[in-house]
């Protein structure tokens, strides 16, 4: 059996990647001259839950039942509950792997906290509490890893509220941490190896520069660019461990774009007459509280993109909105979400769109519209403060990046064409592509339930 080692960069557009920085890069570069590269297609929402999961399981984020960071548990109004592994309820690379009779050794990979089963090790992702928790697979592999990495880091606290020195620092030791811990892992028999870095999504919030098609020639891009050095010379020496038939897979979930703003869109759900607030109530966000549930047809959440949930008699506690008016709500919605300006008057690119219109399955609750404000360039703000519905202030912290839909992907080590040519003409991979990819590179069979193909130019069955 071949081996095959994924590396997931969180966050990691083209232009970054394959752009001007490249040349600054000598490990990333020399993986793109030796092997293929391309833009890498995310899931909607581009969000790193549900993304990984739909990259390793080949399932679009409604047959997974995950929507994003926070879903809801049930129709009630204050259900929503953070994504975990438990939610994954599809085989990804390593289960198809074990079932083989293959070993994996995975490192920090989005969803895989708690810890699930595999044939091999497992240190969990970057949802971890802290290293007091059960974070290995098996479970006596915490002593090791501590005992290797006794200062071992899941994530950073506290990125969009912190200086961009003391940010950048720690970011950079935990990268340093998982890649040493990288390094020694590899020793373990495995047949897929996967690692993942969350550093990169972390930094991009604070420090992503408003220019990439040039080196950065200012102090705060400048910093992040120092920080690509420290992770490209990472790669080099975790490469340098591989055996040296080890085919290798870098990726991204998505990438980043500039942020220039947000839309609060509970005020112009209220603004629209969608949503009511009670009278009396001091209100600074639309919450399960201070919402008037009974004059409500329809409320939003915020984050990189919009979720808005309507107030269906019979399916919410105190639904308000017919079944058989569902879909001319929906069309309204569309259309007066599309017609939103920014700060310069311009009509923003937004996109509205339905589950049944983005995905396969709609398993678990999803949300009744999604929305993607100016291509990504604007994110969905939840807090009501203003009377304004397009503000530049964040209700997060400080952060200067959204998520976007193009990532990377680079296969070095194998005869894989991501021009297009072999796979039916397709100009660039999906996110979805690279289970299959894997599994074929692999020497094992592609599932017919997964959705994506195998780059290498045969297709799934």
């Amino acid at each position: 059996m071949a081996r095959v080692a994924l590396i997931g960069l969180d966050g990691v557009p083209p232009a970054l990647l394959f752009g001007s920085w490249r040349a600054a890069l000598p490990v990333l570069d020399a993986l793109c001259r030796a092997g293929a590269y391309r833009t890498l297609w995310s899931c909607v929402p581009p969000i790193t839950v549900p993304a990984w999961s739909c990259m390793l399981s080949s399932q679009d984020p409604g047959q997974l039942g995950v929507y994003g960071f926070r879903n809801r548990t049930d129709h009630s109004y204050a259900g929503l509950r953070v994504a975990t592994s438990r939610d994954i309820r599809v085989p990804r690379v390593w289960d198809l792997l074990s079932r083989a009779g293959g070993r994996s050794v995975v490192i920090g990979v989005p969803g895989t906290y708690p810890p699930p089963v595999i044939n091999g090790l497992l240190v969990a992702d970057f949802l971890t509490p802290s290293v007091d928790s059960a974070f290995t697979c098996p479970g006596t592999a915490r002593a090791r890893v501590l005992d290797l990495e006794p200062g071992y880091r899941f994530d950073v606290t506290g990125f969009r509220r912190r200086d961009e020195d003391s940010l950048v620092a720690d970011v950079t030791a935990m990268t340093q941490r998982r890649f040493r811990l990288a390094r020694a892992l590899a020793a373990e028999p495995w047949d897929f190896f996967a690692l993942h870095e969350i550093g990169t999504d972390r930094l991009h919030h604070r420090l992503f520069p408003q220019r990439v098609d040039e080196l950065a020639d200012d102090e705060t891009a400048a910093r992040l660019l120092a920080y690509y050095r420290v992770l490209d010379a990472e790669i080099g020496l975790l490469l340098d461990t591989l055996p040296p038939d080890t085919r290798v897979v870098v990726a991204s979930d998505h990438g980043a774009r500039a942020m220039r703003g947000g839309v609060r869109i509970n005020r112009w759900l209220i603004d629209h007459g969608y949503l009511r607030l009670r009278t009396g109530v001091p209100v600074s966000a639309a919450t399960a509280e201070t919402i008037d549930w009974d004059r409500t047809v329809a409320w939003g959440e915020g984050g990189y993109y919009a979720r808005v949930y309507l107030n269906i008699a019979g399916r919410e506690p105190r639904g308000t909105l017919p079944a058989g008016r569902v879909p001319s709500l929906l069309a309204e919605l569309r259309d007066g979400l599309g017609g939103i300006r920014g700060n310069d008057d311009r009509r923003m690119a937004t996109t509205a769109r339905t589950p049944a219109d983005l995905y396969r399955a709609q398993r678990g609750i999803p949300p009744d519209l999604l929305v993607l404000f100016d291509g990504l360039a604007c994110r969905s703000i939840g807090t009501l403060a203003g009377d304004e519905v397009f503000t530049t202030e964040n209700d997060t912290g400080i952060d200067i990046a959204n998520h976007s839909m193009d990532g990377v992907l680079v296969v070095h080590g194998a005869d894989v064409n991501l021009s297009g040519d072999a796979v039916g003409g397709v100009a660039e991979p999906e996110l979805y592509d690279v289970a299959p990819t894997i599994l074929d590179l692999l020497g094992l069979s592609v599932p017919e339930t997964m959705i994506g193909r195998s780059l290498l130019g045969r297709r799934p069955g």
